[in-house]
């Protein structure tokens, strides 16, 4: 099952361990445009997509700014309020038909009891988050526009499959700005 492999690149996990997981993973479908999670509400589950594409955007001023997306055999979640509890200002949203696989808090806390190597698995999975994490808010922070754009050209998943404005939402420019920076990168 695809949270073997997704658990197993961050270390390895007993076969009891697995099969444990794999019994607390609830699947799921949304329908593009629904929302998994929504401000003000507290994020209690992992999400692992295996088909389809979410993402992770907050409204500021009105405007949508699009975090991350997430695509097959990758996880989606609100991390600070899965971690602190308390309610989020984020959404998670299906851009696309999708189905996945959820695990809530309480699941993988009690794993953590049985199973040992667990803890450590997901505590490496939340350091690749943060670290992700920080490298964007670097880019965002350091890299122009027109690199930003140029890195996204190496992930295929996102030219083809996500609309042009939670594109430009990503790299932190305008749909205007996108087309133009397209048009003259031609």
């Amino acid at each position: 099952m695809a949270s073997r492999n997704f658990f197993e690149q961050y270390g390895e996990i007993s076969k009891e361990g697995v099969d444990m997981l794999n019994n607390k993973l609830k699947p799921n479908k949304i329908k593009k445009g629904d929302q998994l999670l929504s401000y003000g509400q507290i994020c209690k589950q992992i999400y692992f997509v295996t088909k389809g594409c979410l993402r992770l955007y907050y409204i500021s001023d009105g405007v949508e700014i699009t975090v991350w997306f997430s695509f097959e055999d990758n996880s989606a979640i609100e991390l600070s309020s899965f971690l602190s509890g308390k309610p989020t200002e984020y959404f998670i949203e299906a851009i696309e038909d999708s189905e996945y696989l959820s695990l809530d808090k309480s699941e993988l806390l009690g794993l953590y009891g049985q199973f040992p190597e667990m803890e450590s698995v997901v505590r490496c999975f939340w350091e690749d988050v943060i670290l992700n994490l920080l490298q964007r808010f670097t880019a965002l922070q350091k890299d122009s526009a027109e690199d930003r754009y140029l890195n996204l050209i190496n992930q295929n998943n996102y030219l083809q499959r996500v609309p042009q404005k939670y594109l430009a939402s990503y790299i932190g420019v305008t749909p205007t700005s996108l087309s133009r920076i397209k048009r003259n990168l031609r």
